[in-house]
């Protein structure tokens, strides 16, 4: 069993990212993100910390816009508007989930499609789904350049997807079958998930649900990627694997944490650098 070292790896593509960024200094332009964060989440708050570090790690200019939960969606659209235009921010990204009085779909497709680092505008959905260059979500093209890190080729291979948000499942599944996959997806309505996964030869699994991959539902040296992270009562994260007893079966598997996690963060930083390349092509 080999773990797919997802910490090791985000470190190595953020020592790319400080050659590529300080290369992009020398031309005029210091990559921007601005992070809009509505109410006080401890997750998104933490999450949203993180992100600006690693965006001090490598360089990249970063602001966080912190809005009251009461702010109206016509304000939160004022704010995006502002950013929109903001010549030195090269990408938005909104933390989710927003309050139930604001209708994310509006609010993110606000966000302009080129500087939509986060890859939830349906004009980059939609591109993803025909095979197009476009900004994709930072934690599903994470788990995709993982795989490739370790020479892991999904073209011909059976992958099965348990999950299907519009940030992580369908995204993924996408990648996956613009790399050659067989993909199966699976979801809350799905009547037995196990009936999918025991013959697949890679299963994906994000679904916040702590413990819900067993051994008996994964084939002797199939790959597992855990994208789930959940607090145990005990304070200790894990993922939706039981990784003390599937671990013993696979041939790799990602660990909580250290795995797909810091793939997101390092993912995020690069598709902001991508953002920032595109305004140094229309500055040409």
């Amino acid at each position: 069993m080999t773990l797919l070292d997802g910490k090791t790896l985000s470190a190595n593509i953020e020592k790319n990212l400080i050659t590529q960024v300080q290369d992009l200094a020398k031309q005029g332009i210091t990559p921007g993100l601005a992070v809009i964060l509505v109410g006080n989440d401890p997750a998104s708050c933490a999450y949203v910390q993180m992100k600006a570090k690693a965006c001090k790690r490598v360089g990249i200019y970063s602001v966080t816009h912190e809005m009251p939960p009461s702010i109206t969606e016509d304000e939160l659209l004022s704010v995006i508007e502002i950013l929109n235009k903001n010549p030195n921010i090269d990408g938005i990204l909104v933390q989710l989930p927003l309050p139930s009085h604001i209708k994310t779909s509006k609010v993110l497709e606000a966000i302009n499609p080129q500087k939509d680092v986060d890859g939830f505008h349906p004009f980059n959905v939609g591109r993803l789904s025909v095979n197009l260059d476009s900004f994709v979500p930072a934690t599903p093209l994470g788990v995709m350049n993982l795989l490739k890190h370790y020479n892991i080729d999904v073209s011909g291979k059976d992958v099965v997807i348990v999950g299907m948000s519009n940030i992580v499942g369908k995204p993924l599944a996408a990648l996956m079958l613009n790399a050659g996959a067989s993909v199966s997806c699976t979801h809350i309505l799905t009547r037995d998930v196990s009936a999918y996964t025991k013959n697949a030869d890679i299963v994906c699994v994000g679904v916040g649900k702590a413990g819900l991959i067993k051994a008996d539902m994964i084939k002797e040296g199939a790959i597992v990627v855990d994208i789930g992270i959940n607090r145990l009562e005990s304070g200790a994260l894990v993922g939706d694997v039981d990784f003390e007893n599937v671990s013993k079966k696979v041939s790799f598997i990602t660990p909580v944490p250290g795995g797909v996690g810091p793939m997101t963060i390092a993912t995020l930083l690069q598709n902001t650098y991508k953002a920032a390349l595109y305004r140094l092509t229309q500055r040409a």
